[in-house]
């Protein structure tokens, strides 16, 4: 029997789609920035080894890129949820992507602090500045200038990742694509919308990136 890919389907579909889309958007914002600032705090307790707080980064970062995303999310919403401790959907699937994303924004972060120049750090330590002014004044504003590529594409797989949450019934892009196809199982055109809406979605994110890039280097070119 041919198959007749439907438009009018998807069409008609959309504001399932939408919705989905919206809370997938939402999610992502929340995570991603909630992730940078995490990254920004793990990176800085390494960077000037503070006691305690440098250790406790290190531990947290080798356990959520040593543990598979689902599996942390399921401990999330179900194991907290056992011991009295449930956050719900919503704010279970922030928690879960904003801790497998900050310890990923944490090695990009740190990574962008060992590219600050020899120069500036001995001229910091010349001058006397104390770790707080060498962090707001010279790490940050260098280090992060650096990183930008890769925060962008732990961005991107925060966005990405935010599929996994249909497992824990989160009413997000994939979950709806998929309740979809178990009324209608027009599995074709649920799966070709919703991979060209991660696809604008990702364009739009990189986009975005690429001109705040583009930004904060504009002060530093010669020519």
């Amino acid at each position: 029997m041919k198959y007749s890919f439907s438009f009018a389907y998807i069409w008609g579909a959309m504001p399932d789609l939408m919705a989905g889309l919206g809370m997938t958007i939402l999610l992502s914002i929340l995570s991603i920035g909630l992730a940078v600032i995490i990254g920004i705090v793990c990176a800085s307790a390494r960077l000037f080894r503070v006691p305690v707080a440098s250790q406790i980064a290190t531990g947290y970062v080798h356990f959520i890129r040593s543990t598979p995303l689902l599996v942390q999310i399921f401990f999330i919403f179900y194991g907290l949820a056992s011991v009295g401790l449930g956050l719900g959907g919503f704010w279970s699937g922030v928690l879960a992507l904003t801790l497998w994303g900050g310890a990923y924004m944490t090695e990009n972060v740190r990574g962008g602090f060992a590219g600050v120049p020899e120069g500036l750090k001995e001229a910091s330590n010349a001058l006397g500045l104390k770790p707080g002014l060498y962090l707001r004044f010279v790490a940050l504003p260098i280090g992060l200038r650096i990183c930008i590529p890769t925060i962008l594409n732990t961005s991107i797989s925060v966005l990405k990742n935010s599929s996994y949450l249909q497992a824990i019934g989160l009413a997000e892009l994939t979950f709806a694509a998929t309740t979809r196809v178990a009324m209608d199982f027009r599995t074709l055109e649920m799966f070709a919308a919703i991979g060209a809406l991660y696809l604008a979605l990702v364009l739009i994110l990189s986009w975005a990136v690429r001109r705040l890039e583009h930004r904060l280097h504009k002060p530093f070119r010669t020519a």
